[in-house]
């Protein structure tokens, strides 16, 4: 049949990779360094790589190509959402892709007290562990058995001044943008939940419509778990006051 797919000039290609990132159907690989369509029938075309390819080596064409395989597609994305969730769980922790410094640990304050100058009043980190992104977080990381969760939104720490001391002190800290950030925090929070002994849970938001995304994802993740954990959510006005 005649329909729209895309095209890739692979003379304009530079081997950036963002398109096949941004290809939720996984329709466009990498090969020898350039970006390829690799199948007709997995392309919607509807250019959701358009406008990540900065050098403009993708354009639209119609041309004969097989129909879109919707069926296949979902099953295509399914298997490649419980390849990642296999990454995140894994026992060794390793990371095959991604950045080598999402690595969990536990951060020792008692020894960067000890190498501080005291003298200058230094305000210590009471950051417990790393990493603190929702996204990152490896569900089974010793961390989060016991403890208290602080799950924030990103912009709280920067609009309260006292941020560390009244709510990451003693805490395991997570932060995210449900605007900014790709998909829900439902399933993973979930994961965590049900993975792990949580003692409490305090959700930090701000006072803007947005936020509305992170304590609707604690919600599901509270109910889906089927656990009974003490939790309260704490909203932060734009100009830095608690609000509740």
């Amino acid at each position: 049949m005649i329909r729209r797919v895309i095209k890739i000039d692979e003379e304009k290609c530079n081997g950036c990779g963002l398109c096949a990132s941004a290809c939720h159907e996984g329709a466009i690989g990498m090969i020898n360094g350039k970006a390829k369509l690799l199948r007709d029938d997995y392309c919607d075309g509807l250019g959701d790589c358009l406008p990540s390819c900065i050098t403009g080596a993708i354009t639209f064409e119609e041309r004969e190509a097989a129909p879109y395989d919707e069926e296949a597609v979902k099953i295509k994305m399914e298997r490649r959402k419980m390849e990642q969730e296999t990454i995140e769980v894994n026992k060794n922790e390793k990371m095959p892709f991604g950045c080598p410094g999402s690595q969990s640990r536990v951060i020792n304050h008692n020894k960067i007290v000890a190498k501080s100058d005291t003298s200058t009043n230094e305000v210590i980190s009471q950051l417990n562990q790393w990493p603190v992104q929702i996204k990152l977080v490896p569900p089974n990381a010793p961390y989060f058995n016991n403890a208290n969760l602080l799950i924030a939104a990103d912009c709280t720490a920067y609009s309260y001044g006292d941020f560390h001391n009244k709510f990451i002190k003693n805490r395991i800290t997570l932060i995210g943008c449900p605007k900014l950030d790709e998909g829900d925090y439902s399933e993973k929070l979930t994961t965590i939940l049900k993975m792990n002994e949580i003692k409490s849970l305090t959700v930090v938001r701000m006072e803007v419509p947005c936020c509305g995304g992170i304590v609707n994802a604690v919600k599901n993740a509270l109910k889906a778990s089927e656990k009974l954990i003490p939790w309260q959510i704490v909203t932060i006005s734009t100009n830095g006051e608690i609000l509740e």
